[in-house]
């Protein structure tokens, strides 16, 4: 299998170095530059309106504690959110005060603890704040499933897209409205590595799709792939200006923040990280694959935070248009794993650890989810 020689070299491992978790430096520079036809097509984003620059992230408090791995997070008109309990297939409503409470289960999620599959993404269309959709492992595939949302909880989940290839690893997860009520889906390569170059599999892509889960109208490939080549994404977000970008899981050299062009091929399996090859797109910041493992990422201001489960950090990258600046490390060590990240309406960030996943030490209190501030 083919590589990126991303971290070839004496020069390769010191930058390596200066983007771990103990790393202070916020050199601003772009990691790439990128060409003309890096711009993507613009989405309308349904992410709050940012301040123009975010300060250093800050735990103002634990919003809440004793969460079984919490996935998703989808906040409702009265600044609640829902968050999804990956391993044990249950949503709760979190308030900004008081206590978590459970609002249903959604039969079939098959989670394993240890594993990576289970219930992972929510999100709320923006024109349908009755409806909730969620990404849901089961025992046969991975699939994309919306239920009425009401007072009372959550209806009987309807099925929206099935038949995305499931193994025990990289089921990606990650759902993300725009404001045209499109949705977007990351989906991993099931283990399965070539099946994200077959654009005719919805393994290894980001999908494009409508709340029927049919392929949106403009996809570049007349199906629902809105771009390929992807290992497993865990993280999805719009910047101030439209453009998605993504936070991806590397294998041996190169864990990667990519901006999203429409009908893109990202190079996985037959590279990572960096490359001159001919039609791959480069990413527009780089780790290494034992100093990230980006999962959430949130975009405000002119700065992406993703959350980072090996790393044990929120990762800030500095983004200047379509380029993107030295990533930074904050709460390292602090709170063990972070996984998911997400923009609060009151422009806040919400950050969950994933220390009871199998794979992390277990801390009193976790899983939790705090409040930051920038």
């Amino acid at each position: 299998m083919e590589r990126r020689a991303l971290l070839t070299g004496l020069a390769a491992v010191g930058a390596a170095s200066l983007l771990g978790c103990s790393s202070e430096s916020d050199d601003p520079r772009p990691r790439t530059s990128p060409s003309p036809s890096d711009s993507p097509t613009p989405a309308r984003s349904t992410t709050p309106t940012p301040s123009p620059t975010a300060g250093t992230p800050r735990v103002d408090r634990e919003i809440a504690t004793g969460l079984a791995v919490p996935w998703g997070i989808a906040f409702l008109e009265d600044g609640d959110a829902l968050v999804s309990l990956r391993d044990e297939g249950r949503i709760v409503r979190v308030p900004q005060e008081g206590r978590p409470r459970p609002v249903g289960e959604v039969p079939g999620a098959a989670g394993v603890t240890g594993g990576e599959g289970g219930l992972l993404g929510l999100a709320i269309p923006p024109d349908d704040p009755g409806t909730l959709f969620a990404y849901v492992t089961t025992s046969t595939d991975d699939r994309v499933v919306k239920m009425s949302l009401t007072r009372r909880g959550i209806g009987t989940p309807r099925p929206v897209l099935t038949g995305i290839p499931i193994g025990s690893r990289h089921h990606g997860g990650r759902l993300l409205f725009d404001d045209d009520g499109l949705l977007y889906v990351s989906t991993g390569d099931a283990g399965n590595a070539p099946l994200a170059q077959d654009r005719g599999s919805l393994a290894g892509k980001v999908l494009r799709i409508d709340q029927d889960g049919k392929a949106a109208e403009d996809n570049p490939f007349d199906d629902r792939t809105w771009s390929y080549g992807h290992r497993n994404i865990e993280g999805l977000a719009f910047d101030e200006r439209g453009r998605l970008w993504a936070a991806e899981f590397g294998d041996k050299s190169a864990d990667e923040l990519n901006l999203i062009r429409r009908g893109g091929n990202y190079g996985w399996p037959r590279v990572e990280g960096r490359s001159d090859a001919a039609g791959l797109i480069n990413p527009k910041a780089t780790w290494g694959t034992d100093e990230c493992s980006p999962a959430g990422i949130a975009i405000t201001g002119s700065t992406a935070f993703i959350g980072a489960l090996q790393g044990e950090c929120l990762f800030a990258v500095p983004l200047d248009g379509t380029h993107a600046g030295r990533p930074k490390a904050h709460l390292a060590g602090t709170y063990g794993r972070i996984r998911s990240v997400a923009v609060a309406p009151d422009g806040a960030l919400w950050v969950t650890t994933s220390n009871r996943d199998g794979r992390g030490d277990i801390r009193g209190g976790d899983d939790r989810i705090l409040r930051v501030t920038v």
